[in-house]
């Protein structure tokens, strides 16, 4: 047996994208369809479509074609037209598209709005209200326009219409009323203000006119002037006066508009602005930020008010005006040489004008004092090292801490001891000067230097006294060791030869000294034999200045070592037999030489200097001893002199 054929899946036949069905030139379709299988023979069938006639909307070609003039529009009626340019507002352009040949209604809506044309529900198409505007050429206006009917259906299309250029002249104003204002005593036949129409010869006149006549109009060139002076004592009603200027055609008077003017006189200021307060006088701190409001004036005058500030120089910058609001526009620094100057009273005026001929103007003093306000706080000064040698007296100044600050008074600083410091310290300090002195026995042995927390706090630096501020500073103290006894040096005679050579300093020799305590430093100075100044020690060197010598030359130099400020001072002294040769002469080039003397015994030379330095307690004991003698003195005078 054969198998059953398979199904065949269906197929759909669909319309053409193109095809466009009529139902009044065909209205039946017959279709011829062919299928075969594989394997199987062709099958032949027919299919009629049947094209049945639709109640759709449906517009003349010519109105769909979107064409100019003469299309129609739905049913019935043109969709062209050509009014005048003078066509009144509101002018049916086009004839109603509504007729007895339709058999529904239908309703119009337009599909753009870049035209001046008016479209109702009923297809009326109607001119601008304000009517078309006056072209000297043809202008063209197109509507696009939808027209549907009840059931939903509807087609489109568009009117042209075509505007033509009026033949009769026509004369409009930009603007239908105006308003100007002028100051009282304006001159006859000044120009008051300009008024202007469009047209090809227009002139102008004045309809209305007050009595007697205030203002006239050029006919031609349509300025309004004064006719005489604008007095308001002798002519209270040219406070406000209107005018009504027409303007028409030359050749066609009735082609007229008109425009309405309103004058307004201002009267001139006669009294000078009244304000309060008078008189501004106030206290701010430096920190005031700028953009603050000091004063908000309460002026009263006629007119409109202007309100300026005017300073000397050194308030200059300072202030502004925000209309009747004073301001600080900079930074009120207290702390400045200016402020210091005037005093730190800034001094300035407002200047309140009214506007009006002649303007009138009030001026209100303004005086503003500066209070200080502590900003910074002290600073340390960048030395804060001292040396002192350990056998100076009670009461030696050592050294001064020199603190600074940016507030102004620049120097009111009080200096003093930290409380943990004050006990056991050999020192105290100035507070007003910062000056640091010895008020203890001091010992290189026991202590060699010592660290002072010295602390800094500013005064009269603020208006509030409480408000101070202080730093801390770190003072250090070295005590210089004192010798007893007189420096060595080794050799004590020396004598050298050196060649003197053109140009810096050269060294000639380094002496070798030693102290009686470690740690003294030792100063060294030429004491006798160097009158011309060809030499000079630096520190323990001996250095030779070149200074045009032209012969060879012997120096014989004292050079004094001692150690610290002790008293009474000891000190030694080396010899040194110098041989100098200038680099120009002929005698036979030596290296520097040295060569000791033969040993003999020691010279010592030594310059001992009378002093008196007595002990703390004598010095005590003996001013208070004087103290008790005058004392008794002046009683045994009183006595006698009782008697």
């Amino acid at each position: 047996p054969r198998a059953p054929p398979s199904p065949v899946p269906p197929r759909q036949i669909s319309l053409r994208a193109a095809a466009a069905l009529d139902a009044r030139r065909v209205n039946q379709y017959a279709l011829t369809l062919r299928a075969a299988c594989r394997g199987e023979e062709e099958a032949e069938g027919q299919l009629f479509v049947r094209v049945a006639p639709s109640r759709a909307l449906r517009c003349a070609t010519s109105f769909t074609s979107m064409g100019n003039g003469g299309t129609e529009m739905g049913c019935s009626g043109g969709a062209g037209a050509q009014p005048r340019g003078e066509t009144w507002a509101a002018a049916r352009v086009t004839g109603g598209f509504s007729s007895p040949f339709c058999p529904v209604s239908l309703q119009f809506s337009p599909k753009n709005n870049d035209t001046p044309l008016v479209l109702t529900e009923r297809g009326t198409v109607l001119a601008p209200a304000g009517g078309f505007e006056p072209r000297p050429s043809t202008q063209v206006f197109r509507l696009e326009i939808v027209v549907t009917d009840r059931h939903g259906h509807n087609c489109s299309g568009a009117v042209t219409v075509q505007v033509l250029p009026s033949r009769r002249p026509r004369v409009t104003f930009a603007e239908s009323a105006r308003a100007v204002t002028v100051p009282e005593g304006t001159g006859p036949l000044e120009v008051v203000t300009r008024v202007h129409a469009s047209g090809d010869s227009v002139r102008y006149v004045l309809l209305t006119q007050a009595t007697p006549a205030l203002f006239t109009v050029d006919a031609v060139s349509g300025e309004i002037r004064s006719a005489r002076r604008l007095d308001l004592e002798r002519f209270p009603q040219a406070a406000h006066t209107q005018l009504l200027v027409q303007a028409y055609e030359a050749r066609a008077p009735a082609a007229a508009a008109t425009m309405a003017l309103n004058v307004t006189v201002r009267p001139r200021s006669r009294r000078a602005p009244r304000c309060v307060p008078a008189l501004y006088v106030s206290q701010v701190p430096e920190t005031v930020p700028p953009g603050s409001t000091l004063l908000v004036l309460r002026c009263v005058g006629p007119g409109a008010l202007r309100y300026e500030v005017e300073a000397a120089a050194a308030s200059r910058g300072l202030f502004r005006t925000e209309g009747p609001r004073l301001q600080v526009n900079a930074t009120l620094d207290y702390d400045s040489e200016l402020a210091a100057a005037v005093g730190f009273q800034f001094a300035a005026s407002i200047v309140v004008t009214a506007e009006g001929q002649p303007p009138r103007s009030t001026r209100v003093p303004v005086l503003v004092t500066v209070t200080p306000v502590n900003e910074y706080a002290p600073q340390c000064p960048n030395g804060t090292a001292f040396s002192v040698p350990e056998t100076a007296a009670f009461g030696t100044a050592v050294g001064r801490v020199a603190g600074t600050d940016r507030d102004y008074p620049p120097h009111s600083i009080e200096y003093g001891l930290e409380e943990s410091a004050r006990s056991g310290q050999p020192f105290s300090i100035d507070a007003h000067t910062g000056q640091i002195y010895v008020v203890g026995p001091l010992d290189y042995e026991q202590q060699r230097s010592y660290r002072l927390p010295v602390r800094l706090t500013d005064t009269h630096n603020d208006a509030d006294p409480t408000a101070r501020r202080s730093c801390l500073c770190d003072v250090t103290v070295r005590v210089q060791a004192v010798l007893s006894e007189a420096p060595v040096c080794t050799p004590e005679v020396q004598e050298l030869r050196i060649t003197s050579r053109a140009g810096g300093r050269q060294p000639v020799t380094r002496l070798a000294c030693q102290g009686g305590r470690e740690g003294a430093a030792l100063s060294y100075a030429i004491a006798r034999g160097n009158e011309d100044g060809r030499f000079r020690m630096e520190g323990n060197t001996l250095l030779h200045v070149p200074s045009g010598l032209e012969q060879p030359r012997t120096f014989v130099l004292l050079v004094e070592v001692w150690a610290g400020p002790s008293r009474p001072r000891r000190s030694a002294v080396v010899m040194l037999v110098l041989h100098v040769t200038p680099q120009s002469t002929t005698a036979p080039p030596r290296s520097v030489a040295r060569r000791s003397t033969a040993r003999k015994e020691p010279l010592m030379v030594t310059r001992t200097e009378a002093t008196w330095s007595p002990a703390a307690w004598f010095v005590a004991a003996l001013t208070a001893s004087g103290a008790l003698l005058l004392a008794a003195l002046g009683c045994a005078a009183r006595a006698l002199l009782q008697r």
